[in-house]
């Protein structure tokens, strides 16, 4: 499906199940004739459905005084990021025909540089150090409001060039021309073509005259969300403590104030401009309440979702906002080590079949000396969690004989619904190192078998002993069985096994097997 087409079913479906509340805000100005101007200011009380990909869909009430027929009306409470093909504009109580019959978007708010160019041909004053003022006629301003972008052809060089060369602003004083401004520009005021902050132009259409609270629906980018979750061990054992934040981040340009908002967590798809970029994070303004618990209640919503602030909220432009969405104590959790002693490089074979496998002898003889340590959970009400957990950075400490709390180690996590195992990476174990080498290769041609052996060594340096999972790949055919083994194994998938091995403090543990291959 059309990920435009998606992201204005979720809008509609989300706005139909949620209105707006009506707002008793006044227009600006009205315009009680058809063709006259309308400014229509953004009421308070938005509602916001941020995304974990990085945009959003943003609702807002305008108030509206349109005569029958045609209206021209401006909205300026918009973000810098506004995708003007989402645009949804509709009559809340839907007793009027309302229809956009066009729509221009500005998104040039005026700067030093673009008055200027407005300037082009006219002499204005300009302050130079000290307060002097002298006059100057802008021959050309240097303002280059696109950039090309062609890349054939060598066209990029020399658009380059011509672009740094129309850059450079050439202003006549006392009749002789110079590159670069003599001073401040002091501009005797702003054109008619100027505008402070983006906006929208509509000429509407509507079958009944009146005032009504209109609701305005677009998608943007600039705002996004993740979940962060900090994990708590105590000094011995493996018993836990979770605290879930859901973390905003607005970078839109736009302040939303005593604003509804809701996060959907998911995989959904849209489709990125070029333009896209992320957003860094420039400010904090961190909220915590553990006394009162979790702020944010959660719903399924389609095949995503969905997570609603229980409380109004103001998210400022520039701001990165924190809410605890999930509390959770005793939570039992595992610490896993694997030893996975194939080094491999996926890259080095691209494009090899199983031919190659085979009759490259030296491959998948590499040895990784590192131990996995992981940390695995269930997710479920019976080890008190069980909500569909987004996903997101995941932190863990441990606390120390001192009674400091000291990081151990962090990852992510992906999406994980209820009832589903958590297993993340914390890092490499320090008392634990692996050695695996190969014993035995042969193979026939003529019979299309062929036999490998492995012998792979697990010391634990530890003062207590160990379970260490040792991962094997059968990577030479798709048909094997395991001639001989030391250790007992589990099959994982249709190429790997695993020997599940304990290891007493200070040992030396030693698996050895036997694959027999056919094709």
């Amino acid at each position: 499906m059309h990920a435009r087409f998606v992201c204005v079913l979720l809008l509609l479906a989300s706005t139909l199940a949620q209105p707006s509340g009506q707002s008793n805000s006044q227009p600006a100005h009205s315009g009680p004739y058809p063709g006259s101007p309308l400014s229509s200011p953004a009421t308070a009380q938005p509602s916001l459905t941020i995304y974990n990909q990085s945009f959003a869909v943003v609702r807002q009430e305008v108030p509206l005084e349109l005569a029958a027929g045609e209206n021209q009306a401006t909205v300026n409470d918009i973000t810098f990021h506004l995708e003007p093909d989402s645009v949804i504009l509709r009559d809340l109580s839907g007793k009027r025909m309302l229809r956009v019959l066009e729509q221009n978007y500005r998104a040039d708010p005026v700067n030093e540089a673009s008055l200027l160019s407005l300037y082009e041909g006219r002499t204005i004053a300009f302050q130079i150090p000290g307060g002097a003022i002298v006059k100057g006629k802008i021959i050309r301003s240097g303002y280059a409001p696109h950039y090309n972008a062609m890349n054939r052809y060598g066209e990029q060089y020399y658009q380059a060039q011509m672009t740094a060369a129309s850059e450079q602003p050439i202003i006549e004083v006392d009749g002789q021309l110079r590159f670069g401004l003599p001073g401040t520009p002091v501009f005797p005021d702003l054109t008619a073509d100027t505008i402070l902050h983006p906006r929208l132009e509509w000429i509407l259409a509507t079958d009944k005259p009146g005032k009504f609270p209109a609701e305005f629906s677009y998608v943007t980018g600039g705002l996004s969300w993740q979940a962060d979750y900090n994990i708590v061990a105590p000094e011995k054992g493996d018993v836990v403590d979770i605290v879930g934040w859901v973390t905003m981040d607005n970078q839109s340009g736009k302040t939303f104030s005593d604003a509804r908002i809701k996060l959907m967590a998911g995989d959904v798809n849209k489709i990125q401009r070029p333009e896209s970029r992320a957003y860094m994070v420039k400010a904090a303004d961190m909220a915590v309440n553990g006394a009162m618990g979790p702020q944010v209640s959660e719903k399924a919503f389609d095949e995503y979702h969905l997570y609603t602030l229980d409380r109004r909220t103001t998210l400022r432009d520039r701001e990165t906002k924190q809410v605890e969405f999930i509390r959770a104590a005793s939570v039992t959790t595992r610490q896993i080590y694997i030893y996975d002693g194939a080094r491999i490089d996926p890259s080095r074979y691209y494009g090899w079949n199983w031919d190659n496998f085979r009759n490259d002898h030296s491959y998948g003889t590499e040895s990784n000396p590192k131990v996995w340590a992981m940390r695995e959970f269930r997710n479920s009400e019976a080890n008190h969690l069980g909500m569909p957990l987004p996903q997101g950075r995941v932190r863990f400490y441990r606390h120390n004989d001192d009674g400091q709390v000291e990081f151990t180690g962090e990852n992510t996590m992906d999406h994980t619904p209820k009832d589903e195992m958590v297993r993340i990476y914390t890092g490499n174990a320090f008392d634990l190192t692996g050695e695996r080498r190969r014993v035995d290769y042969f193979i026939d041609g003529n019979r299309q078998t062929a036999r490998e052996s492995f012998e792979v060594k697990v010391r634990n340096h530890k003062k207590e002993p160990v379970e260490v999972r040792v991962v094997e790949h059968l990577y030479r055919g798709e048909n094997w069985e395991i001639a001989m083994k030391s250790d007992e194994y589990r099959k994982i998938d249709s190429h790997t096994i695993e020997f599940p091995v304990k290891i007493a403090p200070d040992e030396e543990k030693v698996v050895t097997y036997t694959a027999h291959y056919t094709w």
